[in-house]
């Protein structure tokens, strides 16, 4: 049973110059998308009809990618990284209450750690770790968040390692670490 999904995809490879851009992507299959620009970059947010989530992303991407004008999908929004910020308009949480809980004074210390600017004042956390914490607290009640953001990580993650064409080296990684779990 379809659902419709919403979704961004920040594009490269094109720009608000780019010719015949609205008429390619809607020719693609876009037409369940609103084109935007900001900053010299194009990004498409869908509300999109599938099966789940995940193919709703795949073949938006598909589809962007076949409209013959060069344009390639760089990353999906929602992002997987978040700052406290982020953290706490997700949860719909004031800045403060937020910060008890990264602090260990709320939710028995257990609030995941961030992951990337860690001495800076603004540190990152996997928004997967941090959903799937909210969701044990109960301040996430729909598991599917979880699910989404997982979804969304991982395509992340496939869309970085394409474009720097390093998936043979990730594999490469991932067996000289696995191994050496043994």
């Amino acid at each position: 049973m379809a659902e419709t999904y919403e979704f961004t995809l920040i594009l490269q490879g094109v720009d608000e110059n780019t010719p015949n851009l609205e008429d390619a992507l809607f020719e693609a299959g876009c037409d369940d998308a609103i084109i935007n620009f900001k900053n010299g970059t194009v990004y498409l947010d869908f509300d999109r009809e599938d099966v789940s989530f995940e193919h709703a992303i795949l073949s938006a991407i598909k589809d962007i990618e076949s409209a013959q004008i060069n344009a390639s999908v760089s990353s999906v929004a929602p992002e997987h990284l978040v700052n406290s910020t982020d953290i706490a308009s997700r949860v719909s949480l004031s800045k403060q209450a937020l910060s008890l809980y990264i602090l260990g004074k709320r939710g028995n210390n257990t609030f995941p750690k961030p992951i990337l600017k860690i001495s800076n004042k603004s540190p990152l956390w996997r928004w997967t770790a941090v959903a799937e914490w909210f969701y044990q607290q109960g301040r996430i009640k729909d598991h599917k968040v979880i699910e989404h953001a997982t979804t969304v990580e991982d395509i992340n993650e496939t869309l970085g390692a394409r474009a720097r064409k390093a998936f043979s080296h990730r594999k490469k990684i991932y067996h000289d670490l696995g191994a050496s779990q043994r």
